[in-house]
């Protein structure tokens, strides 16, 4: 077992207590690479998660009651502790979620980030006094947290995914229960260990880590303390949750599909354009929601950018996330391989033309090659789809139009990105997207420090930047008569 696993509890952690479940249950998790076996988890049931609610209830009085300043120490000393734990961290998202060991690391000091950002947001909650112009009395309005916080994470960034959660929910005042995905406990297990030695209180963070994802969060969502549900994952569940928690009506922040177009002109700079695809449909194992999906190069430059683009993916070194020279991992799970493999047969039986990949890779573990399908017909099905792995179907088109029309033939819309040597062309585009995010002229826009989210059915709300903390707080308005009437 490897070093960074031993170090990691694999019990629950409720009320700032590592315990067994009451079921006595556990759960293996393995390394996508090779299949072993990494740990033992425990399974938690609903009894456990109402625990680390009923935990999280208790906690939250005090940790409301704790000076904005005193909540933002504390948050900056995790953004310490991870930095100083990177290597640790980083070889247990490689173990358990396949993805490269650089692109793990770069991982770690993103997540550690928004404990940054927002202990410096916890000092500048939102206030605001005024007169009211009729009466002349006095208008005050209060920021406080929500309540307790249903943190729901995927395993595609393991940290990153929570902690964008975690930061912006206690910088707010809110205690929370996170449920990591199965496939990636080990590492939200691990940031609970460093976040309780940070001198985060009992109660205020509890950790779920279960199988049995739909019976304990609908029971969390149905009743007890939960007021505010955040969840990033698919545009199915997302509906789910949605309906669920209108019954009592929770405060919901959704981060949902993404199917992000690749927009490449004709007056595009092909050598930059061809370096930014790489980064961004390729970064984290091409299995993040911000992933460029569909290609949209314009006919001038079509051939000579997917000859490029071709031969960048085909170059890739596959292999375990663990050796210093992988540059693309294995997939997360069989089930995520063989989708994509799927979707890839479907549309060369189509008419799509492989120009790289196309195959699965080793079958000791969950790889699939490096994939560029050329001719891809604009209304083949695989566009419609959020790949979530290492294919990049190529679509051409004529005009801007026409190329906006393709970008946002879809139902949602989170991210795009957009090359051209013209600023003022890129910019119009960019204003013609129906989407939430825009990079122009580079491959990488997530950031701690700016709003992350999308429009249409990628979701509800903002993560990170100053909106990020919003979603974690209430608007209290009071209405003061200082003087006698």
């Amino acid at each position: 077992m490897s070093v960074a696993v031993e170090s990691v509890p694999t019990s629950l952690f409720i009320g700032g207590e590592w315990v067994d479940p009451l079921e006595e249950q556990r759960f293996e998790v393995d390394n996508p690479a090779d299949r072993s076996i990494l740990a033992s988890v425990a399974d938690g049931g609903v009894p456990d998660a109402r625990r680390a609610a009923d935990a999280a209830g208790a906690a939250l009085p005090g940790w409301r009651a704790l000076a904005p300043r005193q909540r933002g120490e504390i948050l900056r000393a995790v953004f310490e502790a991870m930095h100083e734990r990177a290597d640790q961290l980083a070889d247990l998202i490689v173990l358990e979620n396949g993805k490269p060991r650089v692109e793990a690391v770069a991982e770690v000091h993103y997540a550690a980030e928004f404990f940054r950002w927002f202990s410096e947001e916890a000092v500048r909650l939102p206030g605001y006094l005024s007169t009211a112009p009729v009466t002349g009395r006095r208008i005050m309005e209060l920021s406080e947290p929500v309540g307790v916080a249903l943190l729901l994470a995927p395993w595609n960034l393991p940290a990153a995914m929570i902690t964008r959660k975690i930061a912006p929910a206690l910088a707010a005042g809110c205690t929370v229960v996170i449920k990591p995905a199965s496939q990636t406990p080990l590492t939200a297990l691990a940031l609970a260990q460093i976040m309780q030695e940070c001198g985060v209180p009992a109660g205020v963070v509890n950790v779920i880590t279960t199988t049995r994802d739909a019976n304990v969060v609908s029971d969390l969502i149905a009743a007890g303390p939960v007021r505010a549900l955040s969840f990033t994952g698919s545009t199915r569940v997302g509906r789910l949750l949605l309906r669920q928690a209108s019954e009592r009506v929770l405060r919901c922040s959704m981060e949902l599909g993404g199917n992000a177009p690749f927009i490449v002109l004709e007056d595009a700079d092909i050598e930059l354009a061809v370096e930014n695809a790489m980064v961004a449909k390729m970064r984290h194992n091409a299995e993040a929601c911000t992933a460029a999906n569909r290609f949209l190069v314009h006919a001038d430059v079509k051939e000579q950018f997917t000859e490029a683009f071709a031969a960048s993916m085909s170059g890739l070194r596959v292999g375990d996330g663990m050796d210093p020279s992988t540059q693309l991992g294995p997939m997360a799970s069989a089930l995520a391989r063989d989708g994509v493999a799927e979707k890839v047969d479907a549309a060369v039986s189509a008419g799509a033309r492989v120009r790289t990949g196309g195959t699965a890779g080793d079958d000791r573990g969950y790889f699939y090659l490096p994939t560029v399908l050329d001719d891809v017909a604009a209304d083949d099905p695989l566009l419609q789809q959020e790949i979530f792995g290492p294919v990049a179907p190529i679509v051409e088109f004529r005009t801007d139009a026409e190329a906006l029309m393709l970008a946002n033939a879809v139902d949602v819309g989170l991210g795009s990105y957009i090359h051209s040597r013209d600023l003022g062309r890129a910019l119009r585009m960019a204003e013609g997207l129906e989407v939430g995010m825009v990079g122009i002229n580079t491959g990488l826009f997530s950031d701690p420090a700016a709003p992350f989210g999308g429009v249409k059915e990628s979701g509800l709300g903002r993560e990170g930047g100053r909106h990020g903390i919003g979603e974690f707080l209430e608007t209290k308005y009071i209405n003061v008569a200082w003087s006698e009437q």
